[in-house]
């Protein structure tokens, strides 16, 4: 048992952390010289700020899918939501930082909160864990709502 369970963490930290890998490989080749020239709102925090912060969240929703996983009435159908939702979380820093799309990457983001908002639903009907684990991801995915919707504004 406990060898499937650490295999079944190591399995999910992988597929979660392939989305910070993909989106990490685009940002850094593409980012610059587009992101610099951006016209940014005083609430934009500094770059250093964004590596440890979604660093924390993919953790945090790998624990919570994992939790989920182990739960007496987990159910596929959230894990594919899941995976699904890492999809989306990927696709963002393509459209925005590899297709410099802002509208478009808006368009991606609000998909991508639905699907967040979906998951803590049927989280905490099965396992409060990872309920609480997905709300700061909730909050932060929020706030970069706010931020995209201004650099629209701005540029």
């Amino acid at each position: 048992m406990l060898k499937n369970k650490f295999f079944s963490f190591v399995l999910f930290l992988v597929i979660t952390y392939s989305a910070s890998f993909i989106g990490g490989l685009v940002t850094i080749s593409l980012k610059e010289p587009w992101y610099s020239q951006l016209i940014k709102s005083n609430y934009n925090p500094p770059d250093w700020v964004f590596a440890p912060v979604w660093t924390t969240l993919y953790l945090m929703m790998t624990l919570a899918i994992w939790f989920f996983w182990n739960s007496k009435n987990r159910d596929m159908k959230t894990v594919y939501i899941y995976f699904i939702h890492i999809v989306f979380n990927t696709t963002w820093s393509i459209v925005f930082f590899g297709l410099h799309q802002i509208l478009l990457a808006l368009a991606v983001l609000m998909i991508l909160i639905f699907l967040i908002v979906i998951l803590i639903i049927r989280f905490k009907r099965v396992n409060s864990v990872s309920y609480y684990l997905m709300i700061p991801y909730l909050l932060w995915c929020c706030y970069a709502l706010f931020l995209n919707i201004n650099l629209l504004i701005l540029n």
